[in-house]
């Protein structure tokens, strides 16, 4: 047990945001949001899923929609309290803790928020050790967890609750609603104990996070390589160096598609990289042969400043830096790999663990 300070959030909010592999929306209004929320209400506790109560409810809070349209229609934090307290009217008692859905970008960052305004702690762990662009994309699905109920809150003051079959109903009904919404919206879901918290989460995220950030920040501050410290503190393989040289990007639905193409430079001078992605990097081609695959993470970095690069933020010019990280080992297993592998995405590729990707010859 831990208080989070307004601060740290300067450290999560950027390892978050390296964690999110191009996806889990751009952090700044989230960190806002969260700031604010701690001068308001105080600083939050952060606690292990070890220090839960097995009969303790845990309530997950995700920003929900296409990360290009949640920089131009901003939240104001009130879609999340709403959300949140019409979880806990529908079930009856007390949240007793909050935790991210995804370890990514915004999502990293707005349980923080939600936290300070029902002093409540949050949980240092959470369902997907990174982004994914689906709701059921999660190890909480992976054991058996239900996402429903859900709760649905848009800036209009809009709600909704869903119970569904299954998961993957969850995405596919709430995605269609948050369409209707403008493209994004708040949500509750994955409901569950302590007990189950402890079985199915992806633990010590938030404090991963911190590390990954401090990495970077500290790194800079005392005039030394940022990109080496995160890649050391992350075990990452290093994928490509090179300069965006093209970005085709549309939004379909409620994700942003695309392919981010990059001309290398220095020791990649001459080849050619592409990263197809879908809110999230997924797939990263050196010269068309697979480098990295989800459910591995890929990570674009400025070349100046080792700050991620957000899919929606992308810029034809930037020097930047791939670097590819070893997913958590539940999304190496045969269950995680058909849940969140690239066949779930519809690509051809079999997953491939990224060492061995990038194993020396």
């Amino acid at each position: 047990m831990k208080k989070i300070t307004i601060e740290d959030l300067e450290y999560i909010s950027l390892g978050s945001t390296i964690l999110g592999t191009g996806g889990g929306g751009n952090p700044y209004i989230g960190k806002l949001l969260a700031k604010q929320a701690i001068q308001a209400y105080g600083d939050v506790t952060l606690i292990k899923a070890h220090e839960l109560d097995n009969d303790a409810l845990v309530v997950p809070v995700a920003a929900f929609g296409a990360p290009m349209i949640l920089v131009e229609k901003l939240f104001s934090a009130e879609e999340f309290y709403n959300a949140f307290d019409m979880m806990e009217n529908y079930l009856g008692r007390k949240i007793d803790a909050v935790m991210p859905v995804e370890a990514g970008g915004l999502n990293g960052i707005i349980p923080f928020a939600v936290a300070a305004k029902k002093r409540i702690p949050i949980v240092d762990a959470d369902g997907m050790g990174r982004a994914f662009p689906r709701l059921e994309m999660t190890t909480f699905t992976l054991h058996g967890i239900p996402a429903s109920p859900i709760t649905q809150a848009d800036e209009k003051g809009n709600r909704n609750l869903y119970h569904t079959i299954d998961n993957t109903w969850g995405e596919t009904l709430v995605g269609a609603t948050t369409i209707q919404m403008g493209g994004s919206c708040a949500v509750t879901c994955y409901s569950m104990s302590g007990a189950e918290v402890k079985k199915s989460a992806v633990h010590d995220t938030i404090s991963y996070a911190k590390i990954l950030g401090e990495s970077v920040l500290n790194a800079k501050k005392n005039q030394l390589n940022p990109i080496s410290a995160l890649m050391q503190q992350t075990q990452a393989f290093k994928l490509f160096s090179g300069k965006i040289s093209n970005i085709s990007m549309k939004t379909e639905g409620r994700w942003n598609t695309g392919i981010c193409e990059i001309d290398g430079l220095e020791e990649d001078n001459g080849s050619k990289m592409e990263i197809d992605f879908q809110n999230e990097f997924l797939i990263a081609k050196k010269n068309g042969e697979p480098a990295a695959i989800t459910p591995d993470l890929i990570v674009l970095l400025d070349a100046e400043n080792a700050h991620p690069i957000t899919a929606e933020t992308i810029q034809y010019g930037t020097r930047v830096i791939v670097i590819g990280i070893k997913a958590d080992k539940q999304w190496r297993t045969a269950a995680g790999i058909v849940l969140g592998g690239p066949e779930k995405f519809g690509y051809t590729e079999k997953f491939i663990p990224i060492e061995l990707l990038n194993a020396k010859q």
